[in-house]
């Protein structure tokens, strides 16, 4: 073990989990279902998105999650050793790591990565059906579509996770079940962090693995800033050039300091 990798691995490590929505509920969710994973000397801290939507529902909703998340990551950049972004349709990652010289990682690619290694083919239930051409697409782009069997919608809002899970859980466990028998599948992938806590309880109800992304992005930023590792700099991740933004965008301008 290298220096560099020696001072990494022994140092403390602070995490970020963000919310890109504004629900504080879900945030705290997602905290305490992930929080006694981590490893000694890690520090998960969780933030929620200052202002925007209550929920991400679709690709509208993407854009607008993106510029709180900037701010509120922005000014503390030199003080974090990677984020999490808890929003399954790994919104802003892209953004997030060419502004960042630590690892960011996305709740869906974290969970597709983590179906990969202990099964040969995987399922996603998500919320609504307007979410599942984005999935498809993150399939796609991550070039899992070959294992994926399909991404499948149990119809309810992602809010309805926070107000009425009971009930959430039954159309999600009616997905799930026909996940298993109609696709094939090994595994399931919870599409959404608001099904952060049912990952536990459905793995032993079905004796399948059924992965919530938040606790595997979680862990593999974990394992990514103990063993010094970063998003490269090079090619398409690299810092943004310097220009001077207009009207109501200019305070993100590549130029301005935080």
């Amino acid at each position: 073990m290298g220096p560099t990798l020696a001072k990494a691995w022994f140092r403390p490590v602070n995490i970020i989990l963000i919310n890109p929505n504004t629900t504080e509920a879900m945030t705290a969710r997602m905290h305490a279902a992930v929080a006694p994973m981590i490893g000694e000397g890690v520090k998960l801290t969780a933030i929620t998105a200052d202002y925007g939507a209550p929920s991400i529902e679709g690709y509208y909703d993407e854009v607008f999650a993106v510029p709180p998340m900037i701010e509120a990551l922005k000014p503390i950049a030199n003080q974090i050793d990677g984020v999490v972004v808890g929003c399954f349709d790994d919104t802003g990652v892209d953004a997030l790591r060419c502004l960042l010289d630590v690892p960011v990682v996305g709740i869906c690619q974290a969970a597709m990565q983590a179906a990969t290694v202990i099964a040969n083919k995987f399922s996603i239930i998500t919320t609504l059906p307007v979410s599942v051409p984005a999935l498809e697409h993150l399939v796609l782009r991550y070039g899992f579509e070959r294992l994926c069997g399909r991404v499948r919608a149990a119809d309810i809002p992602v809010l309805d996770l926070e107000e009425n899970l009971e009930q959430a859980t039954q159309s999600i466990v009616a997905e799930l079940e026909r996940a298993l028998v109609e696709d094939g599948a090994e595994a399931i992938i919870l599409g959404c962090a608001g099904m952060v806590e049912l990952s536990r309880s459905l793995t032993e109800r079905y004796g399948v693995p059924v992965i919530e992304g938040v606790g595997a992005a979680v862990k593999l930023v974990e394992g990514l800033a103990t063993l010094g590792l970063s998003t490269s700099t090079q090619g398409g991740y690299a810092p943004p050039r310097k220009k001077m933004y207009s009207g109501i965008l200019a305070p993100y301008s590549p130029s301005v300091k935080s």
